[in-house]
C-alpha cells in the first residue's frame, strides 16, 4: 500500500514538473515568435494609450510664442491684446477648472497667430484702392436702390394702406432677388440661428486658407478657435453695426459741429410719419413745459422763460396735431393742397429760364402740350449764342497775332447755324416752330448771302419766348398745372416766407446805433462823394452770433468814420454774411472790373458759428472792408461810392435782390464768370504758345461743327428715361449702368452713382442729369484739376496705412475691452430717447445740406432724398444685409483666386425667397418650353 502511494506522488510531481517546463518552453517560443510577426505581416498594436502616458509623465515642455504678426510693431502690440483678451474671457474661464497645463492655451494662442500672419500678408499683397473706389460705392448703392425699388412696390400695393416694417423687409429682399438672380440674404438677416450658422462656416472656410495643414486637421483646436471667431469677435461687432439706435447716435456724433436749424426741425416734425417719434418730442417739450413753469424767475429772466414756453407749445401743439391726423388716416399732401387752394408765388418766365430746377419742369409740361420745339429751339440758340461769341473772340485774338482762319471759323458758325434752322425753322422741321413767315425767309436770306453773328437768330427767338410767355397753351396754362406746384416746392417757395434763409440767415439786418451817434441820409452822403477832403474809413469792430425766432445768424459790427475839413463823424451799423454777400453781387454786376480785383470770403456750410471761424471770417471781411475803400479803387469808379455809402449807412440794409433772384444767381453766376474766364485766359495767351492755340482753336472748330447736332441730342430729342434694353436697367446692380464717359474719373464716378440712387435722378428728365454731370466735372476740374484721382489714391493708400490700421485695432480693443475689462451688453435705451436721437440725426442731416444742392436738384428732391437714406438705416435687418455685402466683397478682393462668389452663393442657397423666385421662373418658362 505505502508502495503504491508512493508511485503515485512521483508519478504527479513527475507531470507537474513536465507541465511547468512545457509551458516555460511555450511561452518563451510564442514571445520569439510574436516578435517576428510583429515585424512581418501582422497590424502594429495599438500604441496610443501607452505613448499618451508617457507624454504625461514628462515635464511641460516650453512653448516659444513670437510675437511679431504684421511686420509693424504699432499694429502687433494693439493685436496682441486683443488674442490675450479673447483667450482670457472666453476660453480661460472654463478650461482652468478642467487643467492647469497652458500647452493648450498656448496652441489656441499660435493658431490664431498663424491665422492673423496670413491675412497680413495677404492683406498686403492687394491693391485696395478699386475696392473703396468702385465696389464699396456701387454696393452701397446698390442697396440703397434695393431699398427705394422696395418703398415703390409697398406703395404700389395700396395706397390706402401703410405697410409695416415687417412688410417693407420682406418686400426689400423680393426686390433684391430680382436684382441679384442667384443670391438672397434674407435667411442670414432674419433668423438669428442661420446667421450663427452662416458665421461658422465662413470662418472654418478662412481657417482653411489661412492656418497650416496641421492646425486645421486639430478638429478640436479648429472648433474652439472658429467659436472664438463667429460668436466672440464677429456676430457681436455685426450685431452693434447693424443697430439703427447706434448709427442714429454715429451720425450725431459725424455732425457735431454743425447748429441744429429750427427749420429742418420743424419740417421734421411736420413731415415725419412715425408716430412715435411724434409721441417721444411731445412727452418731452411737456417735460421741459413743467420744468420752466416750476422755476421762481424775476426780471428779465421771465421774458425769457416766457419765450421758450411758447416755443414748447407751439412744437406740442404741431405734434398732437400731427399725431391726430396721422391716427385717422387722413393725411394731406401739400403740394395737392397748395394747387387747390394756395396763393402760389409767381414766378416770371426769364427767371425759369435760367434756373436748373425750375427749367427742368417747364420742359416736362412743354412736352406733354406738345411745345417743346419752342422751349428747345429758344435754347439752342442761347448756346449758339454763347459758342459763336467764343469762337469770334478766338478769332479776333488769332487776327491780332496775324494768323487767319476766318473762312473756316466763318463756315463752321454757318454750319451750326443752319443746321438750327433745318432741325426748327424749315418746311422739312418736325415738330416746326411757328413763327411769322416773313421772319424765317428773311433768316433763310441771311444764312445764304451773310456771315453768321451771334445775334442771327435774335428776332425770332424774341417771338418765340413771347409766344411761350402769352400763348394760353404754355406759360399761362403751366402756372395752373400741377407740375408748377411741384416747382414751387422743389425751390422751396411753398412754404412760410419767413422760414427761407442763406447759409446765415437771410432778412433784414438788425441795425441800431448803441453809441447814439448820428444818422446820415443816402443823399448826404453821396453828394459828399466826389469831394477829395472827405475821408471814409470802416472796419470791423466786433462779432457776435443772434438768435432770432429760432434762426442763429453771425453779425458784424462795422464802426464808421466819416472826416472832412470841419467835422468827424462815427456811427456803427450792424450787418450778416448775407448782406455783404448781396452786396459784392450788386457792385461786380455793375462795375464788371472789380469781379477781379475783390474776393469775398467764401460760404461755409459746416461749422460756419465757430467762434474761430467767425474770426477768420472777421479779418478776411475787414480785408474786403479796406481794399474796397482805397482811394484807388473808389477814384476808379466813381459811380462805386453811391453803393458803398448805402451799405455802410446806419440803417436796415435793403438787399437789392429778392430771395428767389439771389437763388437764380448762385446758379447763373459761376457760368457767367467761367466763360468770362475762358475768354480772358484765351486772350492772354503768349506767342509761345501759339501751338497749343492751334489745337484749342481745332477742338473749338469741331466743337462748334457738332453744335447742332449735339444740343440737339443733348437737349431737345430727349432720350427716354430709361434706355431700351433686353434687362430692365433698375433690375440690375448699379455698377451695370456706369457712364463709359466718366470710368476713369474716381470722383465724378462716385457722385454720379450716390446721386443718381439718392436723389433718384435717372427717374428725371436726362437734361437735368447731363446737367448735373457737367456741373460735377466742372466742379472737380476747378476745385483739384487732373491731380484728384492721385488724391484719392493716395488717400486710400493713407487708409490702408500701418498707422490707420493700428488705430482701428485699437478702436476695436477700447469698444469691446474698455480699460481691459470686457465690455457688458449695453442695455436696450429707452424707446422715447431712440425715438429723439432718430429726430436728431434727421434734423441734423437736413440742417447740414449746402444751398447749392438744393438750387441743383430742388428743395424737395433734396429733402427725400436725405430723408430715405436715414429711413434706409432704421431696419436693423436691411443694416445686417449690407454689413454682410460690405464683408463679401472684402473677402473677394482679399481672395480672388478663390471662387467666394460661388461659395456665398451656395451659403445663402437656403433662402426661402431664393427658392420663390426660382419657382416663379419655372412657372414662367413652363409654357415656352411646351411650345418648343
Amino acid at each position: 500500500m505505502f508502495n503504491f502511494s508512493l508511485s503515485l506522488l512521483v508519478t504527479i510531481l513527475f507531470q507537474s514538473l513536465g507541465f511547468v517546463v512545457t509551458l516555460l518552453f511555450g511561452k518563451t517560443n510564442s514571445e520569439k515568435y510574436l516578435e517576428q510577426c510583429e515585424h512581418s505581416f501582422l497590424p502594429p498594436t495599438s500604441t496610443g494609450i501607452p505613448k499618451c502616458l508617457e507624454e504625461m509623465k514628462r515635464e511641460a515642455r516650453t512653448i516659444k510664442i513670437d510675437r511679431r504678426l504684421t511686420g509693424a510693431n504699432i499694429i502687433d502690440e494693439p493685436l496682441q491684446q486683443v488674442i490675450q483678451f479673447s483667450l482670457r474671457d472666453y476660453v480661460q474661464y472654463w478650461y482652468y477648472t478642467l487643467s492647469d497645463d497652458e500647452s493648450f492655451l498656448l496652441e489656441i494662442r499660435q493658431t490664431l497667430q498663424n491665422a492673423l500672419i496670413q491675412f497680413a500678408t495677404r492683406s498686403k499683397e492687394i491693391d485696395w484702392q478699386p475696392y473703396f473706389t468702385t465696389r464699396l460705392v456701387d454696393d452701397f448703392g446698390t442697396h440703397l436702390r434695393v431699398f427705394r425699388k422696395a418703398q415703390q412696390k409697398i406703395t404700389e400695393k395700396d395706397d390706402q394702406v401703410k405697410g409695416t416694417a415687417e412688410d417693407l423687409v420682406d418686400t426689400f429682399f423680393e426686390v433684391e432677388v430680382e436684382m441679384e438672380k442667384d443670391v438672397c440674404r434674407d435667411l442670414v438677416c432674419t433668423s438669428p440661428k442661420d446667421e450663427e450658422g452662416f458665421l461658422r462656416d465662413l470662418c472654418e472656410v478662412l481657417l482653411y486658407l489661412l492656418l497650416p495643414p496641421g492646425d486645421f486637421q486639430n478638429k478640436i483646436m479648429r472648433y474652439f478657435v472658429r467659436e472664438i471667431l463667429a460668436r466672440g469677435v464677429l456676430l457681436p461687432l455685426i450685431n452693434q453695426l447693424s443697430d439703427p439706435d447706434y448709427i442714429n447716435q454715429y451720425i450725431i456724433w459725424m455732425i457735431r459741429d454743425s447748429n441744429c436749424n429750427y427749420e429742418a426741425f420743424m419740417n421734421i416734425i411736420k413731415l415725419s410719419d412715425n408716430i412715435g417719434e411724434l409721441e417721444a418730442v411731445r412727452d418731452k417739450a411737456a417735460e421741459e413745459l413743467q420744468y420752466l413753469r416750476s422755476l421762481d424767475t424775476a426780471g428779465d429772466d421771465i421774458n425769457t422763460i416766457k419765450n421758450q414756453i411758447n416755443s414748447l407749445l407751439f412744437v406740442k401743439k404741431v405734434c398732437d396735431s400731427r399725431i391726430q391726423r396721422l391716427q385717422s388716416g387722413k393725411e394731406i399732401n401739400t403740394v395737392k393742397l397748395a394747387a387747390n387752394f394756395g396763393k402760389l408765388c409767381t414766378v416770371p418766365l426769364d427767371s425759369i429760364l435760367v434756373d436748373n430746377v425750375a427749367l427742368q419742369f417747364f420742359m416736362d409740361y412743354m412736352q406733354q402740350t406738345g411745345g417743346q420745339a419752342h422751349l428747345f429751339f429758344w435754347m439752342t440758340v442761347e448756346g449758339y449764342r454763347v459758342t459763336a461769341q467764343q469762337q469770334l473772340e478766338v478769332l479776333s485774338s488769332r487776327q491780332k497775332d496775324g494768323k487767319h482762319q476766318t473762312n473756316q471759323t466763318k463756315g463752321l458758325l454757318r454750319a451750326a447755324a443752319v443746321g438750327i434752322y433745318e432741325q426748327y425753322l424749315s418746311e422739312k422741321a418736325s415738330p416746326r416752330v411757328t413763327v411769322d413767315d416773313y421772319l424765317v425767309a428773311k433768316l433763310a436770306d441771311t444764312l445764304n448771302h451773310e456771315d453768321p453773328t451771334p445775334e442771327i437768330f435774335d428776332d425770332i427767338q424774341r417771338k418765340v419766348y413771347e409766344l411761350m410767355l402769352r400763348d394760353e397753351r404754355f406759360y399761362p396754362s403751366f402756372r395752373q398745372n400741377a407740375l408748377y406746384v411741384r416747382m414751387l416746392a422743389e425751390l422751396d417757395m411753398l412754404k412760410d416766407p419767413s422760414f427761407r434763409g442763406s447759409d446765415d440767415g437771410d432778412g433784414e439786418s438788425f441795425n441800431g446805433s448803441p453809441t447814439g451817434s448820428i444818422n446820415l441820409s443816402l443823399d448826404d452822403l453821396s453828394n459828399v462823394s466826389s469831394d477829395d477832403s472827405v475821408q471814409l474809413h470802416a472796419y470791423i469792430s466786433d462779432t457776435g452770433v443772434c438768435n432770432d425766432h429760432g434762426k442763429t445768424y453771425a453779425l458784424y459790427a462795422i464802426t464808421v468814420h466819416r472826416r472832412n475839413v470841419n467835422t468827424e463823424e462815427m456811427w456803427k451799423t450792424y450787418r450778416r454774411y448775407s448782406d455783404f454777400h448781396d452786396f459784392h453781387m450788386r457792385i461786380t454786376e455793375q462795375f464788371e472790373n472789380l469781379s477781379s480785383i475783390l474776393k469775398l470770403p467764401g460760404k461755409k456750410t459746416f461749422n460756419n458759428m465757430d467762434r474761430d471761424f467767425l474770426e477768420k471770417r472777421k479779418k478776411d471781411l475787414n480785408a474786403y472792408l479796406q481794399l474796397l475803400l482805397t482811394p484807388e479803387m473808389m477814384k476808379a469808379s466813381p459811380a462805386l461810392a453811391h453803393y458803398v455809402y448805402d451799405f455802410l449807412e446806419n440803417k436796415a440794409y435793403s438787399k437789392g435782390k429778392g430771395d428767389f433772384a439771389r437763388k437764380m444767381d448762385t446758379f447763373v453766376n459761376p457760368l457767367r464768370n467761367s466763360m468770362r474766364n475762358v475768354s480772358n485766359a484765351v486772350k492772354s495767351l503768349p506767342d509761345s504758345l501759339a501751338e497749343g492755340m492751334t489745337k484749342m482753336s481745332d477742338n473749338m472748330g469741331k466743337m462748334s461743327e457738332r453744335l447742332g447736332q449735339d444740343i440737339r441730342q443733348s437737349f431737345f430729342k430727349v432720350p427716354p428715361l430709361i434706355p431700351k434694353t433686353d434687362s430692365d436697367p433698375e433690375h440690375c446692380r448699379v455698377s451695370a449702368q456706369l457712364d463709359d464717359t466718366v470710368d476713369d474719373n474716381i470722383p465724378l464716378r462716385v457722385m454720379l452713382l450716390l446721386m443718381d440712387e439718392v436723389f433718384d435722378l435717372k427717374e428725371r428728365n436726362q437734361w437735368l442729369r447731363r446737367n448735373i454731370k457737367n456741373l460735377l466735372q466742372q466742379l472737380i476740374r476747378a476745385t483739384y484739376g487732373d491731380t484728384i484721382n492721385r488724391k484719392i489714391v493716395d488717400h486710400v493708400d493713407w487708409m490702408t496705412s500701418p498707422e490707420q490700421v493700428a488705430d482701428l485695432v485699437k478702436r476695436f480693443r477700447d469698444a469691446f475691452w474698455p480699460n481691459g475689462i470686457l465690455a457688458e451688453t449695453i442695455p436696450c435705451r429707452d424707446k422715447g430717447i431712440r425715438m429723439r436721437t432718430r429726430v436728431a440725426g434727421k434734423t441734423k442731416l437736413l440742417s447740414i445740406m449746402p444751398d447749392e444742392l438744393k438750387h441743383i436738384i430742388g428743395a424737395e428732391t433734396t429733402r427725400k432724398g436725405i430723408l430715405r437714406v436715414f429711413e434706409m438705416f432704421q431696419h436693423n435687418q436691411l443694416n445686417r444685409r449690407m454689413v454682410y455685402v460690405f464683408l463679401e466683397g472684402f473677402l473677394e478682393t482679399l481672395f480672388p483666386q478663390y471662387k467666394f462668389r460661388e461659395l456665398f452663393n451656395k451659403l445663402h442657397s437656403r433662402s426661402k425667397q431664393m427658392q420663390k423666385y426660382k419657382q416663379k421662373l419655372q412657372t414662367t418658362q413652363a409654357p415656352s418650353l411646351q411650345k418648343r
